[in-house]
């Protein structure tokens, strides 16, 4: 694990986009069951802050709720009300990340670039979302965690699954949000609790094998 990223919790968030309302909860159980503990529904899905009431009503409270695609600082008010206890962002936006902080959430705010990740942290945030990841790449990532703050948490989205999760550990990743690879609306329940427990089975054995903890 790199200076950056050492003591750091890690976070592995499942990305729900094009999750319905009506199974919100449904698919809330079945990843919570696969050990997921993060969830998040983006804005960009059907009635999402109605699927953020489903879900954080059918999951227990040691999992966090939270919302993605989060662009403007009404939204983020709207998802607090909601339940969210966590805003996802695809871009660093200062004033979204202080509203978040200020309501009491953990804010993810994205970023594609050191100067960006900088800024972020001058917001407030304490993790940045590495978005996208592709683009950054792990060779990438391991240099942003010579120049960032050590304890600052680093989340790749974006193009990662369960083949490549130990390496980006291995370049200083705390944690990932897991989009198209474990969640696609009108996945079969089965099909999805299978996913998740391969992906979270990857997820154990990158952070075993990085030193780092769940």
């Amino acid at each position: 694990m790199t200076a950056a990223s050492e003591d750091r919790p890690r976070t592995l968030i499942a990305i729900l986009r094009g999750v319905t309302e009506q199974e919100a909860a449904d698919v809330g159980r079945c990843l919570y069951d696969a050990g997921f503990r993060a969830l998040e529904v983006p804005l960009n899905s059907p009635d999402p802050l109605r699927s953020i009431i489903a879900i954080r009503a059918a999951v227990p409270l040691d999992c966090a709720v939270g919302a993605g695609t989060v662009l403007a600082i009404d939204q983020v008010r709207r998802c607090h009300e909601a339940g969210a206890e966590m805003i996802v962002s695809p871009n660093t936006d200062p004033e979204v990340i202080r509203e978040t902080v200020r309501l009491g959430m953990r804010t993810f705010p994205g970023a594609a670039t050191p100067t960006e990740a900088f800024a972020a942290l001058a917001a407030g945030a304490r993790d940045v979302k590495i978005f996208p990841a592709d683009q950054v790449g792990a060779a990438g990532l391991r240099a942003w965690t010579a120049v960032l703050p050590r304890g600052t948490g680093l989340l790749p989205v974006g193009g990662v699954d369960a083949s490549n999760m130990a390496a980006w550990c291995a370049a200083g990743a705390t944690g990932f949000g897991i989009g198209s690879s474990l969640y696609r609306a009108g996945v079969d329940i089965d099909d999805l609790h299978r996913r998740a427990v391969e992906i979270r089975s990857a997820w154990v054995a990158a952070t075993t094998t990085s030193g780092g903890t769940l």
